[in-house]
This record gives C-alpha cells, structure tokens and sequence, in this order.
C-alpha cells in the first residue's frame, strides 16, 4: 500500500488556512468551506509576519494596491471561486511578494490540484518567513498529494513543523501518521500521545493501534522500542 492511500484515509493532512488579507489572520470562518483536519472546538486566529504597517501602507501605493488584491482574493475564496482568488493572489504576488500572499496563492493552486504550483508558493514562502509552521504543514500535504509523491520531503517539513509548534495537536497528529507509514512506530507513537494530550481524541484509537504493532515487534525491535519510549 502506498503512503498516500495509507495516510490520507486516516486522517487528511491539516491545510492551513488562508491568511486574513489587511491582518494577515487566519480565516476561522473557511473552515467549513475547505476539507480540514483542524476541527478541535474554538478555532484560534493566527497572526502572520508582515512586513506591512499601517503607516507603510499609506506611503507605498503598491503596498496598498497588494493589500487590496490580497482581500479581494479571499473575498472570492468565500464565494467559493478558486480561479478567481488565484489571480487576485497572484496579483498581488506580481506587485509586492511576500509571505502571506504567497501562502494564499499555494493554497489556490492546491484546491486546484496544481501541486507543483502549490509547491513552488510555499517553498517561496517560507524562503521570506521559514518560522511558519502552517507554511511547512501545507507544503508536507502538497508533496504527498503530488503524482511523484515525496513523502520523505513531506516528512522533513512535519518534522519542522512540529518542531515550530510543539504543541499544536493537528500537526503532531500528521506527524505520526507519516512516521507510523514509514514504520518508524516508537517516534510514531510518542507523537500520537502528543496529539492526545492536546486535545486530539481521535488520535487514542491510534495509540492502541500502534501499541499493538509495537507489542507483536520480534523481542529485539520491542526492547528498542521501549528504549526509545524512555528516553
């Protein structure tokens, strides 16, 4: 079994949101309109790094003719047209590149399926801001949604982000799953038990799951695993 069909039926790697355009938040009301993991009760904005401010704004046309592209972009989101964000988007990338726009661009590109686009955005994304740890979740789902799945890349940059935000349960739930594909069980494990604790319950169904494929590890593998459990 491959380790897209393996991972994603189980739970769809979180896409995160696109980002609130004059506050660079995150838009809690999208939840519902895109297929995500992030459902854990009150959903929480984010603030995303801008090189923006209010003054900058008025003295800097550009800025603001960006600014504008970028809210009208999600304006279309809510409305339900991809197409037309994604050129408001990338508007607004063509006039001032930064972070947040380029975020929202990849995340047209992947609803359309457009993942080496949706690749190519991210990765310039976090080039200008690699402390985003929703940049690096979006940019692990793109590599395992590609035709030429990545999961090693897509392992590397959920590694990342759960390093970024260590206690963010959706991310540290992902990871597991990948981990666990890759037969990598104790780290698999103890990341599911993260997720649990903060506040994913789903993810105790997989702690049994994976405590019994650990259980039926050849002696050897067990002892490691407990090693690797205590330490």
């Amino acid at each position: 079994m491959s380790l897209r069909k393996y991972i994603f039926p189980r739970a769809s790697l979180a896409l995160r949101l696109p980002t609130f355009p004059s506050r660079y938040y995150a838009r809690a009301e999208l939840l519902a309109h895109y297929h995500l993991a992030r459902s854990l009760g009150p959903v929480h904005t984010k603030r995303f790094a801008t090189s923006t401010t209010p003054h900058s704004i008025a003295s800097d046309p550009a800025e603001e003719e960006a600014v504008l592209c970028l809210e009208q972009g999600t304006q279309k989101l809510e409305e339900g047209d991809v197409e037309g964000a994604k050129k408001l988007y990338q508007r607004s990338v063509d006039i001032k590149r930064n972070a947040s726009s380029l975020f929202n661009l990849g995340v047209t590109h992947y609803h359309l399926k457009e993942f080496d686009e949706a690749i190519h955005s991210w990765s310039s994304a976090i080039e200008l801001q690699p402390s985003s740890a929703d940049t690096h979740t979006n940019l692990a789902s793109a590599y395992l949604s590609h035709s030429q799945s990545r999961p090693d890349l897509a392992l590397q940059h959920l590694q990342t982000a759960a390093k970024l935000a260590p206690e963010d349960p959706e991310i540290a739930f992902n990871l597991a799953s990948v981990l666990e594909a890759f037969g990598r069980l104790p780290e698999a494990l103890e990341n599911y038990k993260r997720s649990k604790r903060y506040g994913v319950d789903r993810a105790a169904v997989h702690i049994k799951d994976v405590s019994a494929k650990i259980e039926k590890q050849p002696e050897r593998t067990k002892g490691t695993t407990r090693e690797s459990s205590t330490a």
